[in-house]
């Protein structure tokens, strides 16, 4: 039947390709952020943490829509790297706040070196043009779509 969509209508898509090209993306990311020892969650969490003040663990998993074991998983690692520190809220014993230290700032922009990379390498086949334009699409976009 050649009403059929196939392959090339689903290749035409821009979910497919954001999708095809995510997986690459993160694949490599993830490959650069291990030699710090860290997954993209890690980078996720440092750098929910870098834009805002200390904040709370649970805080921090319903900002990033995530559980809240999984950011005691990723604090308890980055506390052994000595990333970030836990410090009782003196008003709620409780609650744990999480801030980083010089540490983790360290690490975060060792994954920004590390993302950096990876769009270079991603980008090389585009005009500097083209990567601004690709770069204010992609935000507009996740600013549309993704919570904060």
């Amino acid at each position: 039947m050649s009403d059929v969509k196939g392959a090339a209508a689903l290749r035409a898509t821009i979910v497919f390709n954001l999708g095809t090209l995510g997986a690459l993306a993160s694949d490599r990311f993830a490959d650069r952020v291990e030699e710090l020892g860290l997954k993209p969650k890690h980078a996720g969490l440092l750098a929910a943490l870098d834009a805002g003040s200390a904040t709370s663990q649970q805080e921090l998993a319903t900002r990033l829509g995530v559980a809240p074991s999984l950011i005691v998983v990723l604090a308890d690692q980055l506390q052994e790297l000595g990333a970030v520190e836990r410090v009782r809220d003196p008003e709620d014993r409780r609650r744990q706040v999480l801030t980083l230290t010089t540490e983790g700032r360290r690490l975060l922009a060792r994954c920004a070196e590390a993302a950096e990379a990876a769009d270079a390498e991603l980008t090389a086949g585009l005009t500097e043009p083209q990567r601004t334009a690709l770069t204010r699409s992609l935000r507009t976009l996740g600013e549309q779509h993704v919570p904060r």
